[in-house]
């Protein structure tokens, strides 16, 4: 079964959340996921277009409250 990590980076100025992700990937196996937690308005988009470009699955994208919540799982 695969596990789950939160990274907290609300109140952290672009690019800081993506550095944290990135960062937290490289720690967790494949098929793990991060929800990466951000109210910066870039990361919403950084994180998609980083995903699809190394290759890592976007499993969820949610807006709560004042902060987005984003699920990512490692594929390789």
């Amino acid at each position: 079964m695969s596990q789950r990590t939160l990274i907290d980076a609300r109140n952290t100025a672009c690019p800081g959340p993506l550095m944290e992700l990135i960062a937290g990937i490289k720690l967790i196996e494949i098929g793990d996921e991060i929800e990466l937690l951000s109210n910066d308005p870039g990361t919403a988009g950084d994180v998609p277009t980083w995903c699809s470009k190394i290759g890592h699955k976007l499993v969820s994208k949610t807006k709560v409250d004042d902060h987005w919540s984003m699920v990512v799982s490692r594929e390789k």
